[in-house]
């Protein structure tokens, strides 16, 4: 297969930060989906429904009108989070979920929940109106092994949690290992999970082997061999409870190439390509449509994207470095050579 039409797909997350950053990647996206769960965690971090919408508004004008584009907003769970701002955001029409970070779990995650089991009027808040929990699934503790993070929180946190509030709607973010896809599976149609491009492209040497490569490090971490297996197995899962979330975090480089260097691969500029390229490889492109355009809007309750998007067996080079501002953002992959080319068609 040469070329294939797809319905538009829709990115479950997408991290456009603010200000200049925000100008200078938004329209990536919106060149390519029709719609995105924009994440929260700005500095400050959207916290309530009032800059929730504020941030919209910053969003739709740095895309502009040339692209008919959809940010679903969240709001950002913190200790101080009232069952009263759930219920004003279940009633808000532009506020489609709430996101959990474990304090201090990945970027900008400071502010986050420091113990997610003790928020019980959110989540009661949140089963009863049935927005969405959307949780980073680590654990924080300083004696659990940065690879083993996920696999203890769906143990310590995310089974007891929906043991304890059976209704509760949640996706677990950027699934990365076998244990999540099982955990995903073994649970009713309440629970989804969101799959990044790069944890389905590589494993934990591409960051480490022959040297540290700084523009593959993210939180979730990328796993071993065995894990990326069963991410691509899941993808393909006619099950309909994995769906396309690119994670697209861009950074700018100086904070990437750094000493301590900040976590998040910039994908956005191809992120359909690069999904394309893996389901290619697996000799899997008739499920595509199915993992970008047609699970998530099924778990989200929204109706699928009516336009089409072509993709076409023409190869392509990632784009060079962007300048957001005084500083550029590398997307992933910058400069390489991939497959596909995705061109959104005309209504």
């Amino acid at each position: 297969m040469n070329e294939l039409t797809i319905r538009q797909p829709d990115d479950w997350h997408l991290h456009l930060r603010d200000g200049a950053m925000l100008d200078a990647v938004a329209g990536f996206s919106a060149r390519q989906c029709g719609r995105a769960i924009i994440m929260p965690n700005l500095v400050p971090p959207v916290t309530t429904v009032a800059e929730a919408n504020a941030y919209r508004d910053r969003v739709l004008a740095a895309v502009g009108p040339a692209h008919d584009f959809q940010p679903l907003m969240t709001l950002y769970l913190t200790d101080q989070t009232t069952a009263a701002e759930i219920e004003q955001a279940a009633n808000d029409p532009h506020i489609h979920a709430v996101k959990l970070y474990p304090a201090g779990a990945t970027t900008n995650s400071e502010n986050g929940v420091t113990d997610p089991l003790a928020i019980d009027s959110v989540l009661g808040a949140l089963e009863r109106t049935g927005l969405p929990l959307l949780v980073h699934g680590e654990v924080v503790d300083p004696a659990v092994d940065i690879f083993d993070r996920e696999a203890v929180f769906i143990e310590r946190v995310l089974s007891p949690m929906l043991e304890r509030y059976p209704e509760l709607k949640v996706v677990m973010e950027h699934i990365t290992t076998a244990q999540a896809v099982a955990f995903v599976r073994s649970q009713g149609d309440r629970l989804g999970a969101t799959i990044t491009a790069h944890h389905l492209m590589f494993n934990r040497n591409a960051m480490l082997a022959g040297g540290i490569r700084p523009h593959y490090y993210c939180l979730p971490i990328l796993k071993r061999e065995k894990h990326r297996e069963a991410l691509l197995e899941a993808a393909v899962d006619p099950s309909g409870k994995f769906f396309m979330g690119t994670d697209s975090a861009p950074h700018p480089k100086g904070a990437k190439e750094s000493a301590c260097g900040c976590a998040g691969a910039f994908t956005a500029p191809v992120a359909v390509e690069l999904y394309a390229q893996v389901f290619d490889q697996l000799g899997a492109l008739d499920r595509l449509e199915a993992f970008t355009s047609l699970n998530g809007p099924r778990f989200y309750g929204l109706p699928v994207n009516e336009r089409r998007l072509k993709l076409e067996r023409r190869s392509q080079t990632v784009p060079a470095p962007v300048s957001a501002g005084d500083d550029t953002v590398v997307p992933f992959l910058s400069g390489e050579s991939i497959d596909w080319t995705a061109t959104l068609l005309d209504e």
